[in-house]
């Protein structure tokens, strides 16, 4: 299994709709693209960064192809659609782990 991690510091200003919208909107579609198994929801606890929250948005998918297939069909759109609505109010970045049992 693959754990592909986002993690976003959203500015305080928007943390509350942004939420909203990642759990109504945009965490369904990138579920809808049928690549992923799990979704999982995270907030940093302890030391914050001044000015927004950090959250961990977490999607398992059962191979490396598949993750590729999300990041080359579908990943551009949904990133530019979460840019535009929240352009200069957050700050990303993705990891990609194997989970090892």
């Amino acid at each position: 299994m693959i754990l592909y991690n986002v993690t976003v510091n959203i500015d305080y200003a928007v943390h509350e709709e942004w939420l909203e919208w990642m759990k109504r909107e945009h965490i369904p579609e990138v579920m809808a693209t049928g690549l992923f198994t799990e979704p999982r929801m995270l907030r940093l606890m302890g030391d914050t960064e001044p000015g927004g929250i950090t959250y961990s948005i977490q999607y398992l998918c059962k191979s490396m192809e598949d993750l590729q297939r999300y990041q080359s069909e579908h990943a551009p759109g949904l990133q530019a659609k979460h840019t535009q609505r929240y352009k200069d109010k957050f700050t990303a970045f993705r990891t990609v782990l194997e989970v090892v049992k």
